[in-house]
């Protein structure tokens, strides 16, 4: 039977949503955050803030871990105050950042010597779906770790897949998701950019779009921020520059080509180069010359 007493380690975008959820839905949620205060803040609104991972492990059956990427994720497991010691054998470590598939493949066969269960289990959706528990979770993990942390999986997003029984597959279809989302990105700004080139106004560009075949959940979703000269960061340029090239390693691997997701990349390595690596990620759009983008709106 999973424990009621699940651990979020990271409250970012997607983790603060992740974990407001399995607090809704009756967990007793601990959490922990390298920045100060952060911990401290949602635990006033019910459940625990920890010092570290460590800490965390010791009083939770379940981690959920929620960082950026596979560095922060070792980090999280085996540096100082980690949660790998602290973890008792039969507990469950639930990795939900976008990695390199024999990364999570040999993080598995790490901790499974230690007898801790590990589901690799990237995640998609944005922080609102987070928030909302509409996320959709790729997993893959030993049969026995989905019988300890399965209610765990469905206590925290909308669609759980389960697309394999060891890990990795989990992993992979993350990076194919990502090798879309990037290519949809640059596409949407490279039109919206063509289309502000030729003298079009962005607000009946979005409009027409929007309404039309050309459409993408990325053009819909990104193209507002565009729109309303926002480019405070959901998701950065820097993050599609590691997704992106994580995607094409995994390509380069087996020798087999993605000519369009290596031109994504390219365009986001090149914004991220001239100053934009922090900013959201439809800040790609401004790597095109000659155009003038709208004004940030004033808050009402």
């Amino acid at each position: 039977m999973t424990s009621q007493n699940v651990g979020v380690i990271g409250l970012g975008a997607m983790g603060v949503g992740i974990a407001q959820t399995l607090r809704r839905n009756g967990f007793k949620v601990h959490v922990c955050d390298v920045r100060p205060g952060v911990a401290e803040a949602f635990a006033r609104e019910g459940g625990v803030a920890c010092a570290n991972p460590a800490a965390l492990a010791a009083a939770c059956d379940t981690l959920v871990s929620v960082v950026v990427n596979a560095a922060q994720t070792e980090t999280v497991l085996f540096g100082e105050g980690g949660a790998a010691a602290a973890m008792r054998p039969g507990s469950t470590f639930i990795m939900c950042s976008t990695v390199d598939p024999n990364w999570s493949i040999a993080l598995e066969a790490k901790l499974e010597a230690t007898g801790i269960h590990y589901i690799d289990a990237p995640i998609s959706g944005g922080a609102a779906k987070a928030a909302a528990g509409q996320m959709t979770m790729m997993t893959s993990a030993r049969p026995a770790a989905y019988a300890a942390a399965g209610a765990v999986l469905d206590g925290m997003a909308g669609k759980v897949y389960r697309l394999g029984d060891k890990a990795g597959a989990g992993s992979k279809v993350k990076i194919i998701n990502q090798l879309l989302a990037g290519v949809h990105i640059a596409a949407a700004a490279e039109a919206m950019a063509l289309g502000l080139r030729e003298g079009v106004d962005a607000a009946a560009i979005y409009e027409v779009i929007t309404h039309s075949a050309g459409n993408s959940w990325m053009f819909e979703n990104r193209m507002a921020h565009v729109l309303a000269g926002d480019f405070t960061p959901l998701s950065a340029v820097d993050i599609f520059v590691k997704d992106l090239g994580l995607v094409l390693d995994t390509a380069r691997a087996s020798k087999f080509p993605l000519p369009l997701a290596a031109t994504a990349h390219q365009m986001f390595m090149q914004a991220s180069t001239a100053g934009f690596a922090k900013e959201d990620d439809s800040a790609v759009i401004k790597i095109f010359p000659g155009i003038t983008l709208p004004a940030k709106k004033d808050a009402p």
